[in-house]
């Protein structure tokens, strides 16, 4: 992967050697096409996704993160468990909770308002062709926000995610072509309603706990920041250059997950891959 360097001074004298190494490594500096997408429903965003991957795949467009909110909805992924969903179809109806089975790999998860999903549409090749490293740097652009927020995430070995001394607070479900060209992504819980959780058990964990960026800072926090620190810290971690599609519209600073005036009663869950 290309880094980005500083071009030499132009002075009267021949540029020096390293000068000239550093401009053609800033003129070959990967690009990071990031997008915001707004709420946009489970389906309309794989399909969103199918034709970002192709154009990709063509070299139509450069690497794109694609990030945006859902709707509430229950994701199915290929090694998902039916019984790992806690409610039936007329409770799913009365949450207004969709149900769907989706192409990445992993087990049952929850979106939804509040909670900051990332799709990067990264082609691996020719220097990242390895999976394990590529989830290290999506666990790693999450660890980076959260730090932002004055809270530690941290790995756990063996499992893919970011985990705080509370509860999770990010997750990983990704797919990667034949073609090392990747989709899906992660899940970054801003200010979600926690209690939709409680619908499932992801990957099959049913003592485990979730939190967000807004109950462990005690604090109204803005998704704005968020969307741009997570694009900003993705580059970051990718040694791309970061430019927006379009003008970098944000939702609303003061907007805040929708809550629901009455809860039912909470279970012990946890969180699954994006």
């Amino acid at each position: 992967m290309s880094v980005t360097g500083s071009a030499a001074k132009r002075t009267g004298a021949a540029p020096h050697p390293a000068g000239r190494v550093a401009r053609r490594a800033a003129d070959t500096a990967r690009v990071l096409e990031a997008r915001w997408a707004g709420v946009l429903p489970y389906a309309s965003a794989e399909r969103l996704q199918s034709g970002l991957v192709h154009a990709r795949r063509s070299g139509g467009i450069p690497d794109q993160l694609l990030l945006l909110e859902h709707p509430h909805v229950i994701t199915l992924g290929s090694a998902s468990d039916r019984s790992h969903v806690l409610v039936d179809a007329a409770e799913r109806l009365e949450l207004g909770l969709d149900l769907i089975e989706c192409g990445r790999g992993g087990d049952v998860t929850y979106h939804g308002p509040g909670q900051l999903v990332g799709y990067p549409i990264l082609d691996l090749k020719p220097d990242r062709k390895d999976i394990h490293r590529y989830l290290r740097d999506l666990e790693e652009v999450l660890i980076r926000v959260a730090r932002i927020y004055g809270i530690a995430g941290r790995r756990i070995p063996g499992a893919t995610g970011v985990w705080t001394d509370t509860g999770k607070l990010g997750a990983i479900g990704v797919r990667v072509s034949s073609g090392w060209i990747t989709s899906h992504g992660f899940a970054l819980n801003v200010t979600t309603d926690l209690s939709y959780f409680d619908r499932i058990v992801p990957c099959g964990l049913a003592a485990e706990r979730v939190t967000s960026l807004e109950r462990l800072t005690g604090e109204i926090v803005s998704m704005p920041d968020v969307v741009q620190n997570t694009a900003e810290a993705f580059a970051t971690v990718f040694g791309a250059a970061l430019r927006w599609a379009g003008a970098p519209a944000v939702p609303d600073a003061d907007r805040r997950a929708p809550r629901r005036k009455t809860e039912p009663p909470r279970r012990e869950a946890g969180t699954g891959p994006a």
